[in-house]
């Protein structure tokens, strides 16, 4: 049984850095693509990034290019999102998500089998 746990939210000023966590479980990841999505209140749960466990392969959303970057420990089965230069409208609940394919671009949530529970990122302005 997969189980995806998050950490590493709270609350930071704009211009601020953060660096989530995702501690991985239950399976060998190394076929897997992990991804992070947010979601706003009121708004549908979007792509941010997303990395291939074997290779390393990277894909982020636009309005993070430049600003986040997502790795991984392979030894200890754990994603990273280190975000910086952070915006108020960078506030959003954020979830990991994982699923045993590297078919496909990545970049939908529908894509996606295994979800943590969310950590929560709020920016003040």
């Amino acid at each position: 049984q997969v189980q995806l746990v998050e950490s590493g939210g709270g609350l930071v000023q704009a211009g601020g850095s953060l660096r989530l966590s995702c501690a991985a479980s239950g399976r060998t990841f190394s076929s897997y693509t992990m991804g992070w999505f947010r979601q706003a209140p009121g708004k549908e749960r979007e792509f941010v990034a997303r990395i291939r466990w074997s290779g390393g392969s990277t894909l982020y959303a636009d309005s993070v290019k430049g600003r986040f970057t997502i790795s991984r420990d392979n030894a200890k089965n754990t994603v990273y999102l280190q975000m910086n230069s952070l915006k108020p409208e960078d506030t959003a609940v954020y979830y990991c998500a994982g699923r045993p394919s590297t078919v496909g671009v990545g970049t939908g949530k529908y894509e996606y089998e295994y979800w943590g529970q969310g950590t929560q990122v709020t920016v003040s302005s």
